[in-house]
């Protein structure tokens, strides 16, 4: 394992990822260096800031994506139904999308001295 791989992985442990090899994608023998959802996560933080600035940020979008995510982990969780990671990365991408904007709209908020510029849809 070479020196950047360590510190990259390292990033993925300080991230809070659990990163493991079962939940995770692999690149020619290397792990990446966070699970499948978390890569998803990752995804839809930069998903969800390009389609601020493209379309805005809806609320109840940033609700049900959040929710969607949340859903499929509580299932995992309780052993009802198993996770596999195609589907970890998509409501990863979900989650990481309600997530930033949530952020968005909580930082629009504060930046616009209290007034609310999102949308509501």
């Amino acid at each position: 394992m070479n020196n950047f791989y360590k510190k990259i992985f390292t990033f993925g442990t300080l991230m809070g990822c659990h990163q493991l090899p079962e939940r995770s994608f692999f690149i020619k023998g290397y792990q990446f260096p966070v699970c499948a959802r978390c890569t998803g996560v990752l995804i839809g933080y930069l998903a969800g800031l390009v389609l601020h600035t493209v379309i805005g940020t809806y609320l109840l979008a940033c609700t049900l994506c959040c929710l969607i995510m949340f859903i499929d982990w509580y299932l995992q969780h309780l052993n009802i139904k198993v996770s596999t990671n195609f589907r970890r990365v998509i409501t990863g991408v979900l989650g990481g999308y309600g997530v930033i904007g949530f952020y968005l709209i909580v930082f629009s908020f504060i930046v616009n001295s209290g007034e609310i510029h999102f949308l509501f849809v």
